[in-house]
């Protein structure tokens, strides 16, 4: 395997005027990263991912604009009118 060339002394031997500069990183730069911060409301929950047709999700988003509320609350209304209709107890929280 050959090794790559260094890019840099080619481009001095090709007469290239132009540097290149590392940028700056500050002296005080934090290492570590924060933890990213999660919702109350999201504690516990797990996602549910489904894939209907764009004209469902249009629909149910101007459902959501007309009733000021949002996606989640009707589709957890829909939930709960699923677990009703099936007798088991309405747990969908909005």
């Amino acid at each position: 395997m050959t090794k790559k060339p260094d890019l840099a002394s080619l481009a001095k031997t090709a007469g290239s005027t132009r540097t290149r500069t590392e940028p700056e990183t500050p002296a005080e730069a934090p290492t570590e990263e924060k933890p990213a911060t999660r919702p109350s409301s999201r504690s516990g929950a797990k996602p549910i991912t489904v894939h209907l047709a764009k004209e469902v999700r249009d629909q149910l988003k101007i459902l959501s604009v007309q009733n000021n509320t949002t996606m989640q609350n009707l589709i957890c209304e829909a939930f709960n009118d699923l677990f009703a209709k099936y007798g088991k107890p309405e747990i969908a929280r909005t």
